[in-house]
Parts: structure tokens; C-alpha cells; sequence
């Protein structure tokens, strides 16, 4: 994993160049996303196992499900956009963020130097 490089963005981006479909390839990135979000999960309950209690199951019991559906829900309503739009929008978007923030960034730290 190197800083600042998106894990999804580089599996699409792979799988295009591969020739892959645009909607297969962000499927394909989601599916590659499930082991990563399983292993943080269970690390990040493992750190806090001591501050949990069984009173709190139930509130994790419906945060778990519910963020279950709400992100079914995203990721299909986001490969049938990319299925019909492309990635372009989300290109311009990561262009304009970035240099927004590289601009930011490069003038606080002319302000502080």
C-alpha cells in the first residue's frame, strides 16, 4: 500500500487497462474491498474488546446492518451510474481537489514559513 494512492482507483484502473468493463471493474474493486473492511473491523473489536459490554450487541447488531444496506444500496446505485456515465466525473473531481488543496497546502506553508 503506498500513501495516497487510492486501492479502488488502482484496481480500476488496472482492470480497464486489462480491458475489463467499466461496471465489472468497479464490481471488482468492491469485492477486492470486503476481505480489507472484514480485517479492520475485526482489529479494530479486537483493540476495544475491553470497552465493550453485551448491553452494547444490540446497538451493534443494527449500526452493522443498517450500514450493510445503506451501502448495498450506494454501490449498486454507483456501478449502474459508472455503467452509464464512465469515471470521468470522478476524475475531474480528483483533479480539482488536489490542486485546490496543493495550492492550499503550498501557500499556509508559505504563510507559517
Amino acid at each position: 500500500m503506498i500513501p495516497g494512492v487510492s486501492r479502488s482507483g488502482a484496481t480500476i484502473m488496472g482492470s480497464l487497462l486489462m480491458r475489463v468493463e467499466r461496471s465489472a471493474a468497479a464490481e471488482f474493486s468492491f469485492f477486492l474491498a470486503i476481505p480489507t473492511m472484514f480485517g479492520a473491523s475485526a482489529y479494530s473489536l479486537y483493540k476495544g474488546w475491553k470497552f465493550l459490554e453485551m448491553s452494547d450487541a444490540l446497538e451493534l447488531t443494527i449500526g452493522f446492518v443498517i450500514a450493510f444496506v445503506v451501502a448495498y444500496w450506494v454501490v449498486r446505485r454507483f456501478i449502474a451510474f459508472i455503467s452509464n456515465n464512465g469515471f470521468g466525473i470522478f476524475a475531474w473531481y480528483r483533479i480539482v481537489v488536489g490542486a485546490f488543496l496543493l495550492g492550499y497546502f503550498t501557500l499556509k506553508g508559505v504563510a507559517t514559513a
